[in-house]
């Protein structure tokens, strides 16, 4: 089902943007997992008792009580959920909309390759790309945390932790996916590729911010992936996490059943 040549083409893409942003999650991984010493940390909390609603509406929580509830509070609200998404949105868009839009899917299609194949592939390439950089993402911190604060982290709970942020960052890539697969013009595609996770995500930090606000949280699938749950092993975070993964596979199946019935006018 899948076409090598074009997985390695494709991959080759994906190269450049995953150096961007595992550069960018090195910087911010390994400054905030240094700063988790007694003066950063009453620092931090400062911060966060000084402007609290400002704070928490990007997930940061003072008072942390162990090496990865500190991780959790000043890498899982931000960090860890807009520049992986970041790279869902630009990777996604460019995998099927670009070559529809430009009208260089004609080489795709002539080739002798069915159009599942070519859909399934690109998913691949997408779904590769999330894997990797979430994969990056945990081995970085394990070697962060182990080498500044031996024996502090719960690895166990860390692999948790992100398995459910991966299941997050592939329904996303599913929604982007998706996008691709059913608009011909690269700007819809953008516009509702990009536009859903980043509404979604506005509203999850309304929601944070509590107050009458905080009902936000019923209507933006951020609130699936519980980072706190996850830890305190609540069955309602598991089945959020399954609820995501489900999703994603739901969107990639509807991005390929739409891809092999699209009128690419050729």
């Amino acid at each position: 089902m899948t076409n090598m040549a074009l997985y390695r083409h494709e991959m080759k893409g994906s190269v450049k943007l995953l150096i961007i942003f595992g550069a960018i999650i090195t910087m911010y991984v390994s400054i905030i997992i240094s700063m988790y010493d007694p003066e950063m940390m009453k620092m931090l909390d400062s911060f966060a008792e000084a402007m609290p609603e400002l704070m928490a509406s990007v997930g940061m929580k003072a008072d942390a009580a162990d090496l990865l509830g500190f991780m959790v509070s000043y890498l899982y609200g931000f960090i860890l959920l807009v520049f992986p998404m970041l790279f869902c949105i630009l990777r996604g868009n460019a995998l099927i909309a670009k070559y529809v839009d430009k009208g260089s899917v004609v080489s795709l299609v002539a080739a002798p390759v069915k159009r599942r194949t070519i859909a399934v592939t690109q998913m691949e390439v997408l779904v590769s790309g999330i894997v990797l950089l979430i994969l990056y993402a945990t081995i970085l911190e394990l070697i962060c945390a182990e080498s500044g604060f031996p024996g502090e982290l719960e690895v166990t709970e860390l692999f948790k932790l992100n398995g459910g942020l991966l299941c997050l960052h592939l329904f996303i890539g599913g929604i982007c996916f998706l996008a691709s697969c059913l608009f011909s013009d690269v700007k819809y595609s953008v516009a509702s590729g990009a536009g859903i996770p980043a509404f979604m995500y506005v509203l999850q930090m309304l929601a944070n911010a509590g107050g009458s606000a905080e009902k936000a949280k019923y209507f933006t699938f951020f609130t699936l992936f519980n980072p706190d749950g996850i830890l305190a092993g609540e069955s309602s975070a598991a089945a959020g996490a399954i609820v995501l993964f489900a999703g994603a596979a739901v969107l990639y199946v509807l991005g390929i059943m739409v891809f092999e019935r699209k009128d690419l006018h050729i």
